[in-house]
């Protein structure tokens, strides 16, 4: 990226640099705010490659997917880099085309990919089969070395999840269980709910115990302060009342 702005003057350069920072910033904990920065750095600097591709991520964040596929497609014929392929087919997908994802899953691209690129295009490829109610072709897509292998990558917890969520809406459940276990143990960063998903297998519900306290607090604050004075009240009554007339056997 550096080096493409280069090309730019520096104080334009300089510009478009904190822009496109506060796009990687943001992009998964506010994504409105990562595209509202990604459409001034695209302002900027549109014939900068580095730009169309943040804009790009910034519009698919926000499901923007015809606005992120055409950015994608810039980028892409700015540099003739394949590593997009991916994200545009899943794009299509979020377009409602998922045979059109299908497609380029199929294309000549997918083999220029690295590693982790195929193993994206492969959950893109189960996803659109899902898509199309092609839910046992889905699992048969996701089934890969990559899936049985017992090394953890980056793309590991992902694909395990994939896989599990699939077989558990294909009603196999002991399976699903499995290997949302096995995600779950490749899973360091917390990138699926696989831990969750889990727990909801086995029966597990979870207390939060922060809410408990803020419900009895509220308990006690509707119960408020003239509750009690009128507890003291009644007691007071209660003494000042004349005492009951008695029985002449003794029995109050």
């Amino acid at each position: 990226m550096r080096q493409e702005l280069m090309s730019l003057p520096k104080t334009l350069a300089d510009d478009v640099a904190r822009n496109l920072v506060m796009v990687a910033r943001l992009i998964d904990e506010d994504p409105e705010g990562a595209y509202a920065y990604s459409r001034v750095a695209l302002r900027l600097a549109s014939r900068v490659a580095a730009v169309r591709e943040a804009a790009g991520f910034a519009a698919y964040a926000n499901q923007k997917y015809a606005e992120g596929l055409a950015e994608f497609r810039a980028a892409r014929r700015m540099t003739g880099n394949v590593e997009l392929w991916p994200v545009m087919a899943d794009c299509e997908r979020g377009l409602g085309r998922p045979e059109r994802a299908l497609a380029m899953a199929g294309e000549s691209e997918v083999q220029k990919l690295d590693k982790a690129g195929q193993v994206e295009m492969r959950l893109v490829a189960a996803g659109a089969r899902r898509d199309m109610g092609q839910l046992d072709a889905a699992i048969v897509t996701l089934q890969s070395p990559e899936l049985a292998s017992h090394s953890v990558h980056p793309w590991t917890a992902r694909l395990r999840y994939a896989y599990a969520d699939a077989l558990l809406e294909a009603g196999r459940e002991s399976e699903a269980r499995e290997w949302f276990a096995r995600a779950n143990e490749a899973d360091k960063d917390g990138t699926t709910d696989a831990s969750d998903r889990l727990a909801e297998l086995d029966g597990i519900e979870f207390v939060d115990a922060m809410e408990d306290d803020v419900a009895a607090e509220d308990d006690a604050a509707a119960d408020g302060p003239g509750d009690a004075e009128g507890d003291v009240r009644g007691e007071a009554e209660a003494d000042d009342a004349p005492d009951a007339p008695r029985r002449a056997d003794g029995e109050g």
